[in-house]
């Protein structure tokens, strides 16, 4: 497993690694004001890269805090068992039964 790993990573690598001599011609950046940069094409995909993986990180950081909060709130333990409704009564069959008439000797 541990082979497969590295051929996937040396595989990986070396295509990364094509596409950047594939694209080392400059390429012109205008921004606003009609200011203008000259750039590899390479860089500029990096750039581009990297700044999505920030604005990703940085989007999904209130999730994780409010996860954290929620994993350190106290918790109720296994020795106090949460309070359970009562159970409902069950009919039987002397509950069922007819009421007797009273006997005259008791």
């Amino acid at each position: 497993m541990r082979a497969l790993t590295w051929l996937f990573r040396a595989f990986l690598f070396f295509v990364l690694f094509a596409f950047a001599l594939n694209n080392q011609h400059e390429v012109d950046l205008k921004w606003f004001f009609g200011h203008e940069t000259r750039a590899p094409m390479v860089l500029v995909v990096l750039a581009a890269f990297v700044l999505g993986c920030v604005f990703g990180v940085l989007a999904m950081v209130p999730s994780w805090w409010r996860q954290r909060r929620a994993a350190r709130a106290p918790r109720p333990s296994a020795a106090e068992p949460a309070p359970s409704p009562a159970p409902a009564p069950s009919a039987t069959a002397e509950s069922l039964a007819l009421p007797h008439p009273p006997r005259d000797g008791v």
